[in-house]
């Protein structure tokens, strides 16, 4: 099986489990709402039945919004002018890559989005594995089953991503000024520092997909030994280098096409009554094709595994 082929099995099987989508964007909803509700309060304290509430209700009040983010504390310092729109993808990526600090709540939010998803990994893999939509009762047994193993998974997986981000700082902290002490063109001292950004992703893409083929021989091996998946995912990425790397290279293009999209049908914000509803659609469209590619993930691996395992 080629990459293309395994990814092309991976649309269909995502396609063919519909429910697995819904479920993912429930959960994704119910981590997110808690957060909302209490950055909801922070506005209502701001704005009140000033003159600025009715501005911010017309359209995006740029102004009171940089207000607002100068004197917040805690999770309302989120709600700034760069999350309107499409920009909110560049803010959270550029968060992301720079390792800027987060309020505790979002924190904590992650930490308990991030233990759904590991919950739910497991029944997620076992039903694309059998190519057939899987009963609650079934898909929730293949959860809990896997769920010891995935969370052990998860603390190497942070311990691992710890250890790239601190040496993403070191380089950036250390390595790059001196490359660019005796630097005078801008130009290149920028793409020194792309050079820096690309070797940090790429680290955290090799992590990425190994973890994601040791879930998958966790799951169709019903390994128990988290290690030992590990080990077993080096060795078939190794033997099947190009194709597992073109199989993710496709998952990640799959997910830059979602946000080329999204950059084109992003609204600005602003609007009210029935006009806020199609800003918001989009935005829960956005979602749900972004789950859509992580699930792609899952589904194009385990498709491709299945192939050469057998």
């Amino acid at each position: 099986m080629r990459a293309l082929d395994a990814w092309r099995d991976g649309v269909r099987r995502v396609a063919s489990a519909p429910a697995v989508v819904v479920a993912a964007w429930l959960v994704t909803t119910l981590v997110s709402l808690p957060l909302a509700a209490l950055i909801r309060g922070d506005i209502i304290r701001s704005l009140g039945a000033s003159v600025a509430s009715g501005a911010a209700a017309q359209g995006m009040n740029f102004e009171w919004m940089q207000d607002f983010h100068v004197h917040a504390t805690g999770l309302a310092t989120t709600f700034r002018p760069t999350i309107v729109g499409f920009a909110a993808v560049l803010d959270t990526l550029s968060a992301y890559i720079d390792n800027e600090p987060q309020p505790p709540a979002v924190i904590a939010g992650s930490v308990i989005y991030a233990l759904c998803w590991t919950f739910l990994a497991g029944g997620i893999i076992a039903c694309y594995a059998t190519r057939r939509a899987a009963r609650l009762t079934e898909f929730m047994s293949a959860c809990r089953r896997y769920f010891l193993r995935f969370l052990r998974l998860a603390i190497a997986t942070a311990i691992v991503s710890t250890a790239i981000v601190v040496l993403h700082r070191w380089m950036l902290g250390n390595l790059y000024p001196r490359a660019v002490r005796h630097v005078d063109v801008e130009r290149t001292a920028f793409l020194i520092r792309v050079v820096f950004y690309l070797a940090f992703v790429l680290l955290l893409a090799a992590m990425n997909i190994v973890m994601d083929f040791a879930k998958v021989r966790t799951v169709i091996e019903d390994r128990r030994s988290v290690l030992m998946a590990v080990a077993a995912s080096f060795r078939f990425i190794r033997r099947n280098m190009a194709t597992a790397v073109g199989v993710y290279m496709l998952d990640a293009a799959a997910f830059v096409l979602v946000l080329i999209a999204y950059s084109f049908a992003a609204p600005p914000g602003g609007g009210r009554g029935a006009m806020v509803w199609p800003a918001v659609l989009i935005g829960q469209a956005y979602i749900a094709g972004r789950l859509c590619v992580r699930l792609l993930f899952f589904a194009s691996e385990t498709a491709l595994f299945q192939d050469r395992y057998d």
